[in-house]
Formats: structure tokens, C-alpha cells, sequence
């Protein structure tokens, strides 16, 4: 049955070779399990129940791509996307965590349909690369500040805006020890080194006295405060339009690079880079970010730590069907994601920030019509708290130094039409 479904021997590869291909993968991944409740839980959303929403919207998320797609790609509430949702949605610009969902359900629905109708190719051709790795890096600059935020590193000063915390107290520490032992185990090549890194200091913390113990196991707490909590209704705001769009851009760029680079280090795009099915491929992404909202978490989409079960020789949707089902069975361990502290998960968020920046090693900083937009759309988002501000910023700047720079060519209809909408967002429609 399982070769029939999945065409194990075509791609080369065995059961058991790509169950362990999905247990490295969800070894590498299964952080998410701690930091995405402590991330959503700062908008007032019940914890349990986010962890619920987590477990279930990656279990299905993986599931569909392994059927729909036969790819070994795994899926989870996306990092970064989960940061805007709380800190810029919620936490800045004062909404509902129900619009926040309502807006997430409706980029989700605009992403199946450009995944229908084939348009998303259109737009990523539309977008230059170096603004694209300008909006990665811009992200991972946020994560950094929030990390350093939840550790006490980085604390508010009113002559300053920002100022250096109290380093002999035990969470900033405990943050810098967990930030250094997950970078030392990752270029050791150890896997779930993100994941080590967040359990050791959560047991060092419980173990010194700093941190509560909840448990390990029981039951999965209730979903009730979160399913089907979404307010659709309330996301049809026009000054959410931007909002919408962030997480839509975010999440057709994120998936398309992960798509890139997890199949053709698997060996299954042509010579050209192309993928035979990229096409079910979103399908099963945008549908995954459809149920993550219904259920109540952020933007669920590919993970690039998919990458660690290729190398362990994942070929086959059944690889993300192992991490389907390994979520599923991470239901009944709440309390011990309950029992990680801020700090624990600060480092994992530092580390993830490390990776995104590093997109900017390609940029090319000679032409300063790349770099001023660049470093304008990175700098924005951490200093304005909102990936959508960066995003927009990014764009105006983009298209004003090529049009005036005489290199107006360079420009397409897309960018034009998208840098005047951001203008009138920011002049006229600021949240």
C-alpha cells in the first residue's frame, strides 16, 4: 500500500529509511511546539489551546502535503509570521487575536487561489531577489529584538528607546547559555539542536528553582478557546489590507524558497530548478494555513528544517506523514511545553534570526539603489515592530531610487502598482 501511494521505489528509498528521515525532521522542527504558544500567548489566547492548534494544524499540514504533493516538506506555524501576528497586529496595532485569525484566514484564501490559478508565479517573478532576502532578513531582525526582549538582554529606556538589561539576573543567563549551546550543537551537526538547546535550560532553570514544573504528560488540554474563534467579519478592514498582505507575501515567499531548497537538495526538480508539483505542493500549503486559522494559530507553512530529513534520505510524502503523526502524538505533552519558561525560547528565536540575516551575505552592496531599500526594509521592521511597515517601506524605496535614479526599467508593472498602494496606506490609512 505504502508503494503504491507514495512510489518508494522510484524515488529510491525504503519505509524505514523515511521514517527516520521524519523523526529527524520533526526532531528539528518540534521546537515550535514550545515557542508558538509562548509567542501567541502574549495576545491573551490560551496557551493549551494554541499548543492544541499547533500539534493539529502541523499534523495536518505535513499529512496534506505528503498526499497531495509526495514531498518530503513538513509544515508548522511559521516563524516570524507568528511574531507579526502577536507584536504588530495585536500587541501594536490593537487588535483582536479573532481579526488577527480573521486576517490569517483570508490571506490563506488568497493564497489557495493564486495557487489555483497559477498567478503566484507572476508575482514572484515581480518581486526582485534582493528584496526578497531584504524582507527574510528583516524578519529575523525582529525575531532577534524579541528574543532579546523576552530574555531581559534588551529592556525599554526612555532617553535611549532601548537599553542593556540586568545581565546578573537568571533569565538573560540562562538565554545566553541556551543561545551558545544551540549554535555549538548545530556546527557540531546535531540534530534537533534547537530543540536540545530549548529542553536543557528549561530542566537546568526547573532544576535551580527558576522555573515551575508542570509535568510531562496528560491529557491534550481543550481547544474550545481558540477553534473556530477567527472573526472574518472584523478582518474586512481596509487599514487591515496591509496586514493581509503581509502575511500573503510572506507566506508565497517563504513556501517557494523552502519548496526550492528542500527539493532540489532531494534530488527532485529538474535541471532547470523546476518543480514537477509545485502546484499541489501550494495547494496543500494554502489549505494547511486555512485549517491553522480555523483551529487558531498563526500562518502554518513549509519549514526549511525539512532539509535535515532529506539529508537523513526522506524522498517520499511519507517522510512528512511520520512528522504528521509524531504531532500528533506530541498532543499529550502540554504540560511540559507549559513548563517552558520566556527565556528557554529566546535563544530559539535568536538562533532562527541568525539564519534569516544571513540572506543578506547576497546582496549586492556596491549598487546603492539595492542597498539603501535593503537595509531600509531590514531596519524597518525591528524598529517599527511590524514586518508589514518594513514590507512597504522596502517597496516605496525600491521603486523612488530606480525611478529617479534614471533605471526606471528596472521597474515592472507590479512593483509601481504595489509601492503606490503603500503610500496611501501610510498617508492615509495608518492603523
Amino acid at each position: 500500500m505504502l508503494e503504491k501511494i507514495f512510489k518508494l521505489k522510484a524515488h529510491r528509498t525504503n519505509v524505514r529509511t523515511e521514517i527516520v528521515a521524519g523523526l529527524t525532521t520533526f526532531l528539528a522542527m518540534a521546537y515550535i511546539l514550545f515557542v508558538n504558544p509562548s509567542i501567541l500567548g502574549a495576545t491573551g489566547m490560551d496557551k493549551g489551546s494554541v499548543f492544541v492548534a499547533t500539534c493539529l494544524a502541523a499534523a495536518i499540514g505535513s499529512a496534506l502535503m505528503g498526499f497531495i504533493a509526495n514531498y518530503p516538506i513538513a509544515l508548522a506555524p511559521g516563524m516570524g509570521l507568528n511574531a507579526f501576528f502577536t507584536y504588530t497586529v495585536v500587541l501594536h496595532m490593537g487588535y483582536t487575536w479573532q481579526i488577527a485569525l480573521g486576517a490569517v484566514f483570508l490571506s490563506a484564501c488568497i493564497f489557495f487561489a493564486l495557487s489555483i490559478f497559477k498567478i503566484r508565479e507572476w508575482i514572484i517573478r515581480s518581486i526582485p531577489l534582493p528584496l526578497r532576502s531584504a524582507i527574510a532578513a528583516g524578519i529575523g531582525l525582529f525575531l532577534a529584538l524579541i528574543a532579546l526582549e523576552n530574555a531581559g538582554i534588551v529592556i525599554a529606556n526612555p532617553a535611549t528607546l532601548v537599553g542593556l538589561g540586568d545581565l546578573t539576573k537568571p533569565g538573560p543567563l540562562f538565554a545566553m547559555l541556551g543561545f551558545i549551546l544551540i549554535v555549538v550543537l548545530e556546527a557540531r551537526r546535531v540534530t534537533g539542536a534547537v530543540l536540545i538547546g530549548v529542553l536543557a535550560v528549561t530542566v537546568l532553570a526547573i532544576a535551580l528553582g527558576y522555573s515551575a514544573f508542570g509535568g510531562i504528560m496528560s491529557m491534550p488540554p481543550s481547544i474550545a478557546p481558540t477553534f473556530m474563534q477567527l472573526d472574518i467579519k472584523g478582518a474586512f478592514n481596509v487599514s487591515l489590507i496591509s496586514v493581509i498582505f503581509a502575511f500573503l507575501f510572506v507566506d508565497v515567499f517563504d513556501n517557494s524558497g523552502t519548496l526550492i531548497g528542500v527539493t532540489k537538495r532531494a534530488g527532485l526538480s529538474d535541471e532547470d530548478g523546476n518543480i514537477p508539483k509545485m502546484g499541489r505542493a501550494l495547494v496543500a500549503d494554502s489549505a494547511a494555513a486555512l485549517f491553522g486559522s480555523l483551529l487558531g494559530t498563526s500562518t502554518t507553512t513549509s519549514y526549511i528544517e525539512s532539509a535535515a530529513g532529506v539529508s537523513a534520505g526522506g524522498r517520499t510524502g511519507l517522510t512528512a506523514i511520520v512528522v504528521a503523526i509524531l504531532f500528533l502524538l506530541s498532543l499529550f505533552f502540554a504540560p511540559l511545553a507549559g513548563s517552558v519558561p520566556a527565556f528557554a525560547t529566546a535563544p530559539a528565536l535568536l538562533f532562527i534570526a541568525v539564519l534569516m540575516t544571513s540572506g543578506l551575505a547576497e546582496i549586492d552592496w556596491k549598487d546603492i539603489t539595492v542597498a539603501a531599500p535593503v537595509t531600509v526594509t531590514a531596519l524597518t521592521m525591528p524598529f517599527t515592530y511590524s514586518i508589514a511597515n518594513g514590507i512597504a517601506f522596502g517597496f516605496i524605496t525600491w521603486t523612488l531610487c530606480k525611478l529617479l535614479s534614471g533605471r526606471w526599467r528596472e521597474l515592472n508593472s507590479a512593483l509601481i502598482v504595489l509601492s503606490i498602494l503603500f503610500v496611501i496606506k501610510l498617508g492615509w490609512l495608518s492603523a
